[in-house]
């Protein structure tokens, strides 16, 4: 059977789960979910990351230890995957026993093996440089601007301070010629999309520095394995994440494990923010360990909300349990997925969300549904209609959707383009919608039974196959839809996708699937 591994960042427990982190774990989620339908076996992560700097000072700003914190407040993202109905295999926190086991190992292996330029891998010095907390970044000087303020601040608009300290390195200058021959020779697709490709291309060739990988002046993180006085620093703990959950080292010699089935991961899905890490600092970390680095990254764009960054002081932060009770599940997960090409930055606006819901749902595919549906209620014996020969009207309509298949398979596995799979699928119901207002089943309920039933026939065929690929987008409508058409459980995978509805099986009373949605001020 064919595997398939894709992974969300493991997200940083000082955060408040907000639109962001909705966005990619649930790109994360349709993706696990459609190979899962396409007969793949699938291993799905998410979790959260607990330790650094940050967690440290937070935990003592709330007068408990940052073990007690991090227990606390990783249940927040829990929490997100829960409403978002995630489908995750696993859920890894750093501070568990079998992440801080996998670092100290992939740190022993990166120091024993020399590095391209024949010198050790890692080496102790002296780090003296500028520093963002909130970021865990090291940043060079060029890389920094000065506010009116007087305040150094990095690219992300975080401040900096200037750190002094004994550090071990990682020889990360030495891995530039390796990592670019990588991203040219046979994997073009490493990175996604092409902007970031060239912006990492790019910034390895202007020359890369040693890496600092280990800090003194705070404790909470993974010792550095033989010397306690350091801890690793919080990236490559971080990143460690992706193969520690797979139960590496572990069960490295077990060829039935996690590792060996599913390492190396078909897909790493992070924010543009932390591309950098993924396609530079993880290769190179995992080459010099001896391990292979993963088959792609894709860094999605950001979400602002009504033209602005999201920011807690102005108070504009969108909570995805809000959106979800306001607008339901389904929608939410529709939303997010069609209205931006993935991979670009994306705009949030109420006035949008109604504008998709009421579109594309409630009136193309949820009436196309629901008239459809009830017109076989009423006129057809509630039973799936017996088709006579096929017009080429009909066979143009029943050969665009049982075409979909094969146009989702490269958007979504290969492309990660989900906004082009749905308005594939859409254009289907557009073209399902004009089919039924051009033949007019009404009209040939009182001059052509026969026809009729070929006519609804079609449109109910068209219906389910949409509603299967439309499964891993939003899985509990399409649950729905699929109930009314009387589709077995068993029956909804891909392998069923070409197996028609069977004419006189009996049908249920449809009822609505997308209710319609009203704006709301403010």
């Amino acid at each position: 059977m064919t595997r398939f591994y894709v992974t969300t960042p493991i997200y940083y427990v000082n955060d408040a789960p907000h639109i962001g982190h909705a966005y990619t774990t649930l790109a994360c989620d349709v993706l696990a979910r459609f190979m899962r339908l396409d007969g793949r076996e699938v291993h799905f992560l998410t979790g959260a990351d607990e330790h650094g700097q940050k967690v440290e000072k937070a935990a003592r700003d709330a007068g408990t230890t940052p073990q007690e914190f991090t227990d606390r407040v990783s249940r927040n993202f829990r929490e997100l995957a829960q409403q978002l109905d995630i489908s995750n295999d696993d859920f890894i926190r750093t501070t568990e026993q079998r992440h801080k086991e996998c670092c100290a190992e992939l740190w022993r292996r990166m120091a024993a093996r020399k590095a391209p330029n024949g010198e050790s891998n890692i080496y102790l010095g002296k780090y003296a440089g500028w520093y963002a907390i909130r970021d865990e970044a090291f940043y060079g000087e060029d890389e920094l601007t000065v506010g009116a303020d007087g305040k150094r601040r990095a690219p992300s608009g975080a401040e900096v301070e200037w750190v002094e300290e004994p550090s071990y390195f990682f020889r990360l200058s030495a891995w530039q010629d390796w990592l670019l021959d990588y991203y040219a020779k046979g994997n073009a697709e490493f990175i996604g999309p092409a902007t970031r490709r060239n912006e990492v291309t790019s910034f390895v060739r202007q020359g890369l520095v040693d890496l600092s990988i280990s800090r003194t002046t705070f404790k909470w993180g993974v010792p550095v394995p033989g010397d306690a006085d350091h801890i690793m620093y919080v990236w490559l703990d971080a990143l460690s994440n992706y193969v520690s959950a797979l139960g590496w080292p572990a069960n490295e010699a077990d060829p039935q494990g996690l590792f060996a089935r599913f390492w190396p991961a078909d897909l790493h899905m992070v924010g543009k923010d932390i591309v950098r890490f993924h396609t530079v600092y993880w290769p190179a970390f995992l080459a010099a360990a001896g391990l292979e680095p993963p088959r792609r990254v894709f860094a999605h764009g950001w979400w602002t909300v009504e033209g602005q960054k999201m920011s807690k002081s102005l108070g504009n932060v969108v909570k995805p349990a809000d959106m979800i009770a306001r607008f339901g599940l389904d929608p939410v997960r529709y939303f997010l997925l069609r209205e931006v090409p993935f991979g670009q930055d994306g705009d949030f606006s109420q006035a949008a969300m109604v504008r998709r819901i009421n579109t594309d749902l409630a009136n193309d595919l949820g009436n196309l549904g629901q008239r459809v549906l009830s017109f076989i209620q009423k006129n057809a014996g509630a039973s799936v209609p017996r088709p006579g020969a096929f017009t080429p009207e009909d066979a143009r309509l029943l050969d665009a959707g049982a075409g979909l298949l094969a146009q989702l398979r490269p958007e979504l596995a290969a492309a990660q383009a989900f906004n082009r799979a749905l308005e594939a699928i859409f254009q289907v119901v557009a073209e399902a919608n004009r089919y039924v207002d051009v033949q007019a089943p009404w009209t040939l309920r009182k001059t052509d039974t026969a026809r009729m039933e070929t006519v609804l026939y079609v449109l109910a065929e068209t219906i389910r196959r949409v509603a299967i690929v439309l499964q891993p987008f939003m899985p509990s409508s399409m649950a729905k839809l699929l109930d009314q058409l009387a589709v077995p459980a068993d029956a909804r995978d891909f392998a069923h996708f070409d197996a028609r509805l069977a004419p006189g099986t009996a049908l249920p009373p449809p009822s609505g699937v997308f209710p319609r949605h009203q704006e709301q001020a403010g």
